[in-house]
């Protein structure tokens, strides 16, 4: 297959269902660690029966079973909202039906906490909004028992084969225990290229307000979750997760930044395959790929020939990652404390519409920008629980009060009663402040940990 028809196939996929005219609907996915509070492994029997008595109570119809005959995802026929099982049946996630108002989404989402813990805490069980389960080297690692997750099982632990001239973090089961929040919005052709430009400037902004996911192994970030991306397989291809080192500054230039992202998976008779990743515009040049299957407890190899088809296994992990859909999908925030679920939503929602304030406030500032470092470099910075001296605070601080004020503009243009879903940002904006500072700040001055499990998986009125 020659470039064109390949690049051709990508504009399809990526670019041409953008061109159509937005409509403003809002998707999210929250996924959710499901903590055993007496600090040992998640009990799989519990998560399950949990997960059945919720599809049975709220009437969804089952859309994918285990090998086990267990299901592990289940849609409401009228909302869209579906409950799954994320990788592991240590992680739920609640996706929402497209919608358009976050104050609709935000009651479903109370609803469904309060029936899930009420079932859960029976046998000393919650669901809580923490982006790393706080008792992760306790728990069973097992992926779920299905070919695509088990596809990707096998495609995270080659990092204890493949040799490459890059550090794999020891964790190539943390698919099992880390949790996200993500956000999709409808984007619009003439809007890619500076939203994309705009919302790498806010991911160090983000890093500030969102952080999330501490764990103990790795003291010093408060956003693990960069770092199990960018180094597992999955980050083998830096185009394939994380920051845009270089933003693209046309279509074609986007179309060729996504021409070398790497395909790592597809199927051939029946079977997911996973493979080391290829660049998609040099895949199709192969005359054969070697991969392999899961059967019967073991991996086993398998020879294949590129086909045009396989492009629809092409899935990148960016922070800002253009989908299929017409959709950007932002997903560099872990899951978020419940009474603040909706914040994520909230941001990104707020100033999707507010490109051009956005870009004159960001390029304009010199507290954070302009100092010789990359919006990726700063991200990488901001993850961090200690910042370097160069850091201006106030300067900091400031610059996100008033990227707050933007979003909450934005907002009231579109729904003002979801306004409110703002205004813990502003909080934490204001004393610098994220949920998984607080968090350890707290346990390290003599909170049980168990308290802020409780306290970030309940809704308080």
């Amino acid at each position: 297959m020659d470039k064109e028809t390949i690049r051709d196939l990508l504009y399809q996929k990526y670019i041409a269902p953008t061109e159509r005219k937005g409509e403003d609907y809002i998707g999210i996915e929250i996924e959710m660690p499901v903590v055993n509070l007496t600090g040992q492994a998640t009990d799989f029997k519990v998560t399950q029966r949990a997960a059945k008595h919720f599809i049975e109570y709220f009437k969804m119809e089952p859309q994918g079973v285990d090998i086990n005959g267990q299901v592990f995802s289940a849609t409401d026929p009228v909302t869209g909202d579906n409950l799954s099982f994320d990788c592991s049946y240590n992680n739920l996630e609640i996706s929402f039906g497209k919608e358009q108002n976050l104050t609709v989404i935000n009651d479903r989402f109370r609803n469904y906490i309060s029936y899930l813990n009420n079932d859960l805490l029976e046998s000393e069980h919650m669901v809580t909004g923490m982006g790393i389960n706080p008792f992760y080297k306790e728990l069973r690692k097992d992926f779920l028992p299905v070919p695509r997750y088990q596809m990707l099982e096998g495609f995270l632990k080659r990092a204890n084969n493949w040799k490459l001239p890059m550090y794999f973090h020891p964790y190539p089961d943390f698919a099992t225990y880390a949790s996200a929040s993500q956000v999709q919005l409808d984007i619009e052709k003439d809007k890619l290229l500076d939203t994309i430009h705009v919302f790498s400037m806010l991911e160090p902004l983000k890093a500030v307000i969102f952080s999330n996911s501490w764990m103990a192994d790795e003291p010093e970030l408060l956003c693990m979750r960069d770092r199990f991306w960018e180094n597992s397989t999955h980050g083998i291809n830096p185009h394939n997760i994380g920051m845009y080192d270089r933003i693209p500054e046309s279509l074609d230039e986007l179309l060729d930044y996504i021409s070398r992202t790497s395909i790592f998976c597809t199927m051939r008779n029946g079977h997911y395959l996973h493979f080391k990743p290829i660049p998609i515009i040099d895949y199709f040049d192969l005359d054969h790929v070697v991969g392999e299957y899961y059967k019967g407890g073991v991996y086993t190899p398998f020879t294949f020939k590129p086909e045009k088809e396989d492009i629809d296994y092409l899935r990148t992990y960016k922070f800002i990652d253009l989908t299929f859909r017409g959709t950007i999908e932002y997903r560099s925030a872990c899951c978020q404390p419940f009474d603040d679920a909706m914040t994520v939503a909230a941001f990104q929602l707020g100033l999707v519409d507010q490109l051009e304030p956005l870009i004159d406030l960001l390029e304009g500032d010199n507290s954070l920008f302009h100092h010789g470092y990359s919006e990726y470099e700063l991200r990488h910075i901001l993850n961090l629980r200690d910042w370097p001296a160069f850091i201006d605070r106030d300067g900091l601080r400031k610059l996100i009060l008033d990227v707050l004020e933007l979003a909450k503009e934005g907002l009231k243009k579109k729904n003002e009663t979801d306004v409110k879903f703002l205004d813990p940002l502003f909080e934490r904006a204001d004393a610098l402040m994220s949920p998984a500072r607080q968090m350890v700040e707290a346990v390290e001055a003599g909170t049980p940990m168990e308290e802020y499990v409780k306290y970030y998986g309940t809704i308080h009125e």
